[in-house]
């Protein structure tokens, strides 16, 4: 038996001396909330997963679509009470491209695409009062050019925003600007690809100090390579590691990536491969960027996507499946004490553009602040949702608090229909079992749940939106208190 497999007996041993802590619902309080369904060409990736961000002190804020034609940031209080509205009118050529806060202000970045140019603007919201700054232009690029894309930085405090200079299809280098919290441009930095020759792919982070990570998955999808620009001097650092090449004479390659930063501008990636020729699943791999000091890079053993992986799947989802396919990376969570969850989940189309779309169970692998992998679980679920609604009730939401990794999702468990909660302890792979909070979700008609409302104001506080019974037509905001 391998080292990984002992340390996986041994995360399953704990879960089933522990056991389940029970979860119930002690308090659900809710007020109504108005909400137009959003259609996006790109079901698989949304451009802003969550509309709820939590305030310091107590409270929330919220991005609401009213109407096709605008949209709103609302702050309320602990108590669900509606503090102040600010409209965002959006005309059809344009859509949210960000949504982020901080301390003092709520950003939102906004895409517009008009016969003459691409463009990204970005309007601030003062947290106390709702009022809002002039729209300020972030980039511009050509309309045939490729969509140009923002990023902010952990606590909210920076932004970066591009664009793609090609050649044909291919890139050749990014033209982007460096923003303060103010929108006050710090920096223009040009990042040039002319030493990538073939098929790559990459994007954009920036840390709170400025800095920015530009992220390439190249080598012909073989290599994880990240390089830091600053905004104080134009060193350029680098850090490139191979995760794909030939192995018993089978070419594997980069099929999934995630990079993930952190506030102390740590770095670390995840990756599926896969063998090219047949697609079949063959290892994760996850590397930690640190660019401290003379920077270092450390790479984790490989988890290998054995027959004996699969088989735990089929065990734990009681599916019959022949291979492991449709699995992405879907989130890399880091705990205070440095333990590393990556989590990937099953997500597919039952056919078309007009198919229902499904998620099932959920994979997550855990590491300790060492980089060495120490337990692995699978969570089964199953989920669906029509192909007018894509994925936006489906999936999961999570958060991270002490060495507890929850998860909420919208199921229909034992023929009862409510939102579910799951904590997954991060030293050691216990899963408790799904917990129902109480909302007796409807299941008749859409919306009934809108996944990216769902946030938490604390470890034991959560807001979620949904529609409470097949009598109500009308959506309600919840604020649930957890034992």
């Amino acid at each position: 038996m391998r080292f990984t497999d002992l340390l996986a007996v041994s995360a399953l041993a704990s879960a089933l001396l522990l056991g389940p802590i029970t979860v119930q619902a002690q308090k659900v309080k809710s007020t109504s909330f108005s909400y137009l369904p959003e259609q996006s060409n790109d079901r698989y990736n949304q451009r802003v997963p969550s509309k709820t961000l939590p305030v310091a002190g107590g409270g929330f804020i919220i991005l609401a679509h009213k109407s096709a034609a605008e949209y709103a940031v609302e702050r309320y209080d602990a108590d669900l009470k509606r503090q102040w509205s600010t409209a965002l009118p959006l005309t059809a050529e344009q859509a949210i491209d960000a949504f982020i806060g901080n301390s003092n202000q709520v950003t939102v970045a906004v895409y517009e695409k008009t016969s003459a140019a691409q463009t990204i603007s970005a309007v601030a919201i003062n947290l106390a009062n709702g009022q809002k700054s002039d729209p300020k232009k972030l980039t511009e690029t050509g309309l045939r050019d490729r969509r140009p894309s923002v990023a902010f930085s952990p606590d909210g405090s920076k932004a970066v925003a591009w664009r793609y200079l090609t050649r044909g299809t291919q890139i050749r280098s990014i033209s982007a600007s460096v923003f303060d919290e103010k929108l006050l441009k710090l920096k223009d930095r040009t990042y040039d690809f002319s030493d990538q020759g073939g098929f790559f792919s990459t994007t954009v982070h920036v840390g709170n100090d400025g800095s920015q990570y530009v992220t390439l998955v190249s080598d012909e999808m073989k290599k994880l390579t990240v390089r830091r620009y600053r905004t104080d001097n134009n060193d350029i650092k680098v850090m490139s590691v191979a995760v794909g090449g030939t192995f018993g004479g089978k070419v594997v390659n980069v099929f999934d990536s995630r990079f993930a930063l952190q506030a102390d501008n740590m770095l670390y990636a995840a990756a599926i491969c896969n063998e090219r020729e047949s697609g079949v699943y063959h290892s994760l791999k996850v590397v930690k960027f640190d660019f401290s000091g003379e920077g270092d890079m450390k790479f984790a053993p490989e988890f290998l996507f054995t027959p004996e992986y699969l088989a735990e799947t089929n065990k734990a989802t009681a599916v019959a499946a022949k291979r492991l396919e449709d699995v992405y990376l879907t989130d890399l969570y880091l705990t205070d004490d440095k333990q590393l969850v990556v989590v990937g989940e099953k997500k597919y189309e039952e056919g078309g553009d007009d198919s229902p779309g499904h998620t099932r169970e959920l994979h997550l692998f855990g590491y300790n602040e060492f980089q060495s992998p120490t337990w692995h679980s699978i969570v089964a679920k199953d989920q669906v949702a029509p192909a007018s609604e894509g994925f936006s009730s489906i999936g999961y939401r999570a958060a991270v608090f002490g060495s507890d990794l929850q998860f909420v999702t919208w199921e229909k468990i034992k023929g009862k229909s409510d939102l579910y909660l799951r904590r997954v302890n991060a030293q050691t792979g216990a899963v408790q079992a799904p917990k129902g909070l109480g909302l007796n979700v409807a299941a008749d008609q859409n919306p009934s749940y809108v996944k990216d409302f769902t946030g938490w104001l604390d470890a034991k506080t959560l807001v979620a939106v949904s529609r409470p019974s097949k009598k109500s037509a009308a959506l309600m905001l919840n604020k649930i208190a957890v034992k």
